[in-house]
């Protein structure tokens, strides 16, 4: 069970909305998202209705602004709970479509897939074990993308309009480090 709550203003004030299950189109409830707190949980907060745009990886803590989530703007119309997961992680990825050309196998994060593994593309992968994030860039920077178990023949299964990847870690429920 998580729970987490939405505030239009910056630190936590304004017009609010408490949520502790999916929401595919939170509109109605609020107009804009500039804060949020996160009291149990990990959720994943989308840019649009129905689990799409943008994505933002969001564990217990306080975001007093949304620049503290990465956020590229205050616009939050969907969420969803990842699952508690206390198993193994473990995820093929591939750098080209339809799991083609180099694969390499991960069950633990990597700050620079270019540097460790000479990888700077993936255009599909298999996560077989855990909850993972793709980081656009390097060390855990740029946009996010969750990924819960399963196939993903092509980048855009993910939500990408590109297959460039710089980092990947697990989704491990954490404190956040700015509470």
């Amino acid at each position: 069970m998580g729970k987490i709550i939405f505030y239009e203003g910056r630190n936590f004030e304004g017009r609010h909305y408490e949520c502790s299950a999916d929401c595919a189109d939170m509109h109605s409830h609020f107009s804009r998202c500039n804060s949020i707190r996160v009291d149990s949980g990990c959720w994943v907060a989308y840019e649009k209705p129905n689990y799409s745009g943008y994505q933002y990886m969001l564990t217990k803590g306080k975001y007093p602004d949304h620049h503290r989530w990465a956020g590229f703007n205050d616009c939050i119309r969907s969420c969803r709970l990842i699952p508690t997961y206390n198993g193994n992680y473990r995820m093929k990825i591939f750098e080209r479509p339809d799991f083609g050309g180099k694969m390499t196998e991960l069950s633990d994060d990597c700050p620079n897939l270019q540097d460790r593994f000479h990888l700077r593309d993936i255009s599909s992968c298999n996560v077989m074990e855990g909850y993972w994030i793709l980081h656009e860039h390097p060390n855990y920077r740029g946009r996010q993308y969750i990924l819960c178990p399963g196939e993903y023949n092509k980048h855009s299964d993910w939500g990408s309009t590109s297959s460039t990847i710089g980092s990947v870690r697990r989704v491990i429920e954490l404190k956040q480090a700015n509470q």
